[in-house]
């Protein structure tokens, strides 16, 4: 992946929370636009800000706020605005000062970039110049994808609003005092948006998107055509990626929440499609792509390379902060991740029945016995093992060391710890203390999988497929038969759910619930979905083998947190800018 070298402007951009500090820097870290006519770095270094801004650079665990998890951590912020605290004042999922700012600097970029020469090489400076141009296109519709999931909104008189579209850089003598538009007007913006990008972006970067770049541009070398769309670009924008969040947007808006779009679950299917065809269809998915971040093979990886799973990852790390963080106190972590007794009762037997089915045969006395194996991958129960050591975790209540439930501040307080996203070959013993390679997986295929399954069962039914060729129940039988369910009945389960559309949505939305659990998709995917938000976070209470749920934490939703808020700071400032309902 290239490397960024951010100036001290841009350095300082993430700081930045309004339009006036933009535009008024402290002096000695400003650098005119004139810089940019010889200095081809630092106006690449623009759209490297609007990269530090993207909110998927990392996990948030925004699900602490739903029934999938707790935390041990009493100044979550997720935490407290579960208990009925999210304001517009509090609000952990705000992105409208950073998504706003990525976008002025996009702004400025493609009202600048024709002053800048970025190559010596005539044809080499114009390959440059369009895809640079695409390049922010590219990233200010996926700003605005962020900007619309956490502030879009119902206003007062029941329009459905998205936020200002700004297509032009702003200044000091600026009118800021304006509207937000429609949200079928932000979509508007960001389909226009994506679509130049999808003019000037290969698919993806390195030699396979020669051939198509060459029939662009006929004449050009395989020596230029290097320069520009390498493989050593991996890991910026690319048509792929684009064409993503595309399919993200109009799965949100054919949703429950934001039906006043018009979007409709066709258009959701065709075009998360795109990217399952793209994967290789309906069979492609990597056999180990659920388990991709303690694959052994990340330390082999080269910065332009990303395993069959995922489509556009972070840069890879070497440490252990994640498993400092969330191992269990006896193997020197905070356990701060706390998994629900709700996640876990969503975890089909591993013949694919619920447990709730009698035809799972799940056992109370024995809850762990004969279950997806998915859930001992992402969540340590009692009597599991974990760490460099495969140390046996005893989470029961009556255990006796500090992984007990709630023995200290550090202890969990459902009766479980997550396990997802950790390496277990970590070792954080201060006095041997060894991490491991990380990366983010921002985008992985089985979400889009997950889409297609969700839109394609709304539109067409559990079997429909309009033109794809693959339906709901494709999809679904491939990702439960690579989580090794069902493969002693022919998971009879999902052939109950054939028949039927509403217990088919119900297996999806469950799968999704556990193929992406601690990735950041709850939070929003309930919301979205206008599902219960106030199901009490339940634990387990483990005493003398005997297996008792109880209430963690309850929740506090009202109705209108199906949409997030306006920053209230931005609302006092700014008559003509319109709160979301009840906020």
């Amino acid at each position: 992946m290239k490397k960024f070298i951010i100036p001290a402007l841009f350095a300082l951009a993430a700081s930045l929370t309004g339009c006036d500090d933009v535009f008024e820097p402290a002096p000695e870290n400003n650098l005119p636009l004139d810089f940019l006519e010889e200095n081809s770095e630092y106006a690449e270094n623009m759209l490297g800000t609007v990269y530090i801004y993207l909110p998927c650079n990392s996990f948030p665990f925004s699900e602490v706020a739903t029934d999938d998890a707790v935390s041990n951590d009493a100044n979550n912020s997720y935490r407290i605005i579960a208990s009925g605290r999210w304001t517009a004042q509090n609000n952990p999922i705000n992105r409208w000062e950073a998504c706003r700012s990525a976008i002025q600097y996009c702004n400025l970029f493609l009202e600048n970039m024709e002053r800048v020469t970025w190559s010596a090489d005539e044809e080499v400076n114009k390959l440059f110049a369009e895809r640079f141009e695409a390049e922010a296109r590219g990233l200010r519709a996926i700003h605005m994808f962020y900007l619309l999931q956490a502030h879009a909104g119902i206003d007062a008189s029941g329009n459905l609003l998205g936020v200002p579209v700004v297509e032009v850089s702003e200044g000091a003598g600026s009118n800021f005092n304006v509207p937000r538009n429609t949200f079928v007007e932000c979509m508007q913006a960001m389909k226009r948006d994506a679509e130049a990008a999808l003019a000037g972006l290969p698919t993806e970067y390195g030699a396979s998107c020669f051939d198509a770049m060459r029939a662009k541009h006929p004449g050009i070398t395989d020596g230029q055509l290097e320069r520009v769309y390498g493989a050593k670009f991996t890991g910026r924008i690319s048509g792929l990626i684009v064409e993503a969040f595309l399919a993200r947007m109009s799965l949100l808006a054919a949703s429950p929440a934001y039906e006043a779009s018009g979007c409709t679950w066709e258009q959701a299917a065709n075009d998360n499609a795109k990217i399952v065809k793209h994967a290789g269809g309906v069979y492609s998915l990597d056999p180990t792509g659920g388990t991709w971040y303690c694959d052994p093979n990340i330390e082999k990886l080269s910065d332009f390379e990303s395993p069959a799973e995922i489509i556009w990852r972070g840069e890879r790390s070497t440490s252990n902060s994640i498993e400092n963080e969330n191992f269990p106190p006896t193997l020197y972590g905070n356990g701060r991740i706390n998994p629900t007794q709700n996640l876990v009762d969503a975890f089909p037997m591993a013949n694919g029945y619920p447990i709730s089915d009698p035809k799972g045969n799940y056992s109370k006395n024995n809850p762990y016995a004969d279950r997806d194996p998915r859930l001992a991958q992402y969540i340590l129960y009692n009597g599991a093992t974990a760490g460099h050591n495969n140390k046996v975790i005893t989470t029961a209540a009556d255990g006796t060391d500090n992984d007990a439930l709630n023995k200290i501040s550090t202890s969990t307080r459902s009766g479980y710890y997550m396990k997802k996203h950790l390496r277990q070959d970590v070792n954080c013993d201060p006095s041997a203390s060894q991490g491991k390679a990380h990366y983010t997986a921002r985008l992985r295929y089985t979400e889009f999988f997950l889409n297609y399954a969700e839109a394609a069962n709304e539109a067409w039914g559990p079997t429909g497929a309009g033109n794809n060729g693959f339906s709901a129940y494709d999809v679904i039988r491939e990702i439960r038969l690579r989580a090794g369910i069902g493969l002693e009945n022919g998971d009879a389960y999902l052939e109950e759910c054939k028949a039927d559309k509403d217990k088919m949505r119900q297996l999806i939305r469950n799968e999704r619930r556990i193929e992406l659990c601690f990735e950041g998709f709850r939070f929003f995917d309930l919301r979205r979905w206008k599902a219960d938000l106030n199901e009490a976070a339940r634990g387990i209470e483990i005493t003398d083998d005997t297996f008792e749920p109880f209430d963690v934490e309850s929740r506090n939703y009202r109705d209108y947190m199906y949409y997030g808020p306006i920053p209230y700071t931005e609302v006092l400032k700014f008559s003509e800018l319109k709160q979301n309902a009840g906020w």
